[in-house]
Parts: C-alpha cells; sequence; structure tokens
C-alpha cells in the first residue's frame, strides 16, 4: 500500500526540525579502533574520514571496560558457548545461568537482597516506574531527569504528578504535602547523575524528606534512583551517587551495564519480593529479549572488575584526568560547572559558538557532543565532553591546547 499522502507530512516534519537546528542528522559511523600506545588512548577512525584519527571525548564507557581483555575475553567465551543470541525471552527459555550469575552479583555490588537485567537501562527504566504506579500513586520527578523518567511518566496512570526544580528538596517536600491524605502510594523519581551536566542529585537530602513523609502514605513513600551515569563512575568504589552522598540505599535502584561497564543492558535492583513482583509485571522484560549470554558474561567479568583494586585503581586515574582537565579549562578561559563526576560540561553560552567549536574539535580530530538553542535555553549553551579512565594525562593537553587554539 503505498504512503504517497503520508510520506509528505513526514518529510515536513523532517524540514522543520532541520530549520530549527534540532534534528540529530547524519550519525558518525565508527569503522575502526586503534589501541591505547605510546602514552596515548584508543583513538576511532569514522566512515568517509580515511586514515584521520579521532580522539573520543563523547563516550560513557568512563572506565574504557569496553576495549578491556577480559572483558572482550568474557564475552567472547560466553558466545562460543552458548551462542551469538538468547533465542527467547527470559519466561520461555531465554534465561541462561550467566544471566542469573550476573543479577546476583549486580545484587551483591550494590548491598541489595536481588537483581534483574533488561535489553538496556532505557527499558529498565520503563518497566520498573509503570508497574509501580496505580490510580493511587502520585508521581514526583525532578524536572531535569533523563527522557525515559518523561516517558515512564507520561505511560504511567497515576492519581497525580508533580515536577520539581532541579534538585530542589523544599519543592519536593511542598509536592509530598500536597498530595497526603489522597494518594495512597508516593513515586519520588531521580537521575543520580543529571547526564548532561554532570551534577549529582542530593540523595541523603531527598531520602530525608521521603522518610519525614512515609507514614503519612499508606502505601510508603519509595524513592526511584535511575544512577546509569553514576553506578561505576562515581564514588570511591563505583557504587554511584548512593556512596558519593552517603545517602544509604534508595528503595529502587536502576544501573546500566553499558555505560561504565562497557557492555549493554539495565539492570534495578532492591528488595526481593519487589524483584520478583517485577519480573511479572514488567512489559519489556516480559516480551523482550534478553541481553546476550556473551554479554551477561561480560558484564558479570566488568563488575568484578570494578569491584577491585584494578577498578578502584581506575576510578582514581579518572577522577584525577577529571580535575586534570577541569583546571585546564580555567586556564584557557572555558567556563564548567566543576564536579567529581567525569562529565565536564563546557559552558559556551552561545548557538553560534558552540556550532563554531565543535566543528573546530572536530577538524582537529576530537569528537564531543554539542547542546545549542534551542535544544537547550539561550543562554545555557554548552559542549558536553566526557573523561574515560583509557584517556591519558598526555590525550588531556593534547584536547586542552586544541581549546586554546581556538579563535571563535
Amino acid at each position: 500500500m503505498p504512503m504517497d499522502r503520508l510520506i509528505p507530512v513526514l518529510e515536513a516534519h523532517l524540514d522543520e526540525l532541520d530549520a530549527a537546528g534540532t534534528a540529530k542528522g547524519a550519525e558518525s559511523v565508527v569503522t575502526g579502533v586503534v589501541p591505547a600506545a605510546d602514552g596515548r588512548g584508543p583513538r576511532f577512525h569514522l566512515a568517509g574520514e580515511g586514515d584521520k584519527e579521532f580522539l573520543r571525548m563523547n563516550s560513557n564507557s568512563y572506565l574504557g571496560l569496553g576495549l578491556h581483555p577480559a572483558v572482550i575475553e568474557a564475552e567472547e567465551e560466553g558466545s562460543r558457548r552458548y551462542g551469538a543470541g538468547p533465542g527467547a525471552v527470559r519466561f520461555i527459555s531465554g534465561t541462561y545461568d550467566v544471566h542469573v550469575e550476573l543479577e546476583s552479583t549486580l545484587a551483591e555490588f550494590h548491598g541489595r537482597a536481588a537483581a534483574m537485567a533488561f535489553s538496556s537501562a532505557y527499558a529498565t527504566v520503563v518497566s520498573t516506574i509503570v508497574p509501580l504506579v496505580t490510580g493511587e500513586t502520585v508521581l514526583i520527578s525532578d524536572e531535569l531527569n533523563h527522557n525515559c523518567i518523561i516517558n515512564a511518566m507520561r505511560l504511567a496512570r497515576p492519581q497525580g504528578k508533580a515536577i520539581y526544580g532541579h534538585n530542589d528538596v523544599g519543592q519536593l517536600r511542598e509536592a509530598l504535602e500536597a498530595h497526603a491524605g489522597s494518594a495512597r502510594r508516593a513515586i519520588v523519581v531521580t537521575d543520580g547523575i543529571f547526564s548532561m551536566r554532570g551534577d549529582h542529585a542530593p540523595l541523603a537530602e531527598i531520602a530525608a524528606v521521603c522518610r519525614e513523609f512515609d507514614d503519612r502514605y499508606p502505601e510508603n513513600v519509595v524513592l526511584v534512583v535511575d544512577d546509569s551515569h553514576g553506578v561505576g563512575a562515581f564514588g570511591d568504589t563505583g557504587r554511584g551517587t548512593e556512596e558519593y552522598t552517603g545517602s544509604g540505599p534508595a528503595d529502587v535502584l536502576v544501573g546500566t551495564l553499558g555505560k561504565a561497564f562497557g557492555v549493554n543492558g539495565g539492570y534495578v535492583t532492591g528488595d526481593a519480593s519487589l524483584i520478583r513482583f517485577l519480573r511479572e509485571s514488567s512489559p519489556m522484560y516480559i516480551y523482550s529479549n534478553p541481553i546476550t549470554p556473551g554479554e551477561a558474561r561480560a558484564a558479570r567479568t566488568a563488575v568484578e572488575i570494578v569491584d577491585s583494586a584494578e577498578g578502584r585503581a581506575l576510578l582514581a586515574h579518572l577522577r584525577g584526568l577529571t580535575r586534570r582537565f577541569e583546571e585546564g579549562l580555567g586556564r584557557v578561559g572555558i567556563e564548567t560547572i566543576p564536579g567529581p563526576h567525569p562529565v565536564v560540561p563546557m559552558m559556551i553560552r552561545d548557538t553560534g559558538r558552540t556550532h563554531a567549536l565543535v566543528r573546530h574539535l572536530y577538524d582537529a580530530g576530537v569528537l564531543v557532543t554539542g547542546l545549542a538553542y534551542p535544544v537547550v535555553p539561550r543562554g545555557d549553551e554548552e559542549i558536553r565532553t566526557q573523561i574515560n579512565a583509557d584517556h591519558t594525562e598526555a590525550d588531556i593537553d593534547h584536547l586542552l591546547d586544541i581549546l586554546a587554539a581556538w579563535q571563535g
């Protein structure tokens, strides 16, 4: 059946995105990786760029574990033993012993009773929040939470929804006060690390407010934290925002296997009855294939590396590189939002200059992510850089030299 009347509508929408500057555009295609050598980290080849090598400063692989020999070997061994894919959803015949072992390792790593793995962190968030929401639930969210949380709130059908100002614990308290006595259950959800800016939620204060109001909700005030950018990359031992803030465990913690752990997939961890409930009610768990057995084996190896002396050394190195870059930005006159997380935003605060600096860096062989108006408000235009533990001090200094040479 032809789509002769629909296609022009779709094309008009695409034209609007192009005109507004919000279209993602053509994707860079990685064609090869040049291993780290001679005091510099890995470099990447892109389609259409010949032999030109790029320093990747926009990767979520914060510890560089995606290129770690032991992680690669674990994935290869898992694939040889079990095959390339799981072949079914979990409740039919897609659960392998490596999935169960990974979940046990994750629960132990986080000090929880149980955990369950999903195909992605996005699927984890949506399939955790939506089943926990009833018609007598109020759902309360930070205004800068990730798109996965925003869409979970859109899909859920609570009694009420509330958005509090970014990290504004006072507004969170007001929202809980407003719904106490009417809603039976409150779910407070926040990112641990806010990925665009690299700042973190004040989890200790948020948890305290949740405890303060808990008795006023018959089915509790439940704190859900998506710490996908924190787990593995934040805190002295990589336990994320909970460790850094000293908040104690959130009721429900979501993490990812696709960022600091360097593999693929997402997970949720918490009380054993909670996890059993989610296995019975989470649509993207029940009706979607899990990560492959090879990925599960690789992810478990990555968690074990983080939870070791090698992991602590990688985290210390990552913190040192982050400080080096932030201090260097001050010397070259580029504003940032300082903090210990390896997301380091360069606050350019002008759309034209943001685009120009992204192009300057690309031409010099550096990959970054620019966020300009209207994607962000005027005055908040930035370039997000992400430090990885497989970068070197020479890489950071090379990037700073390129920035110092910019005449924008």
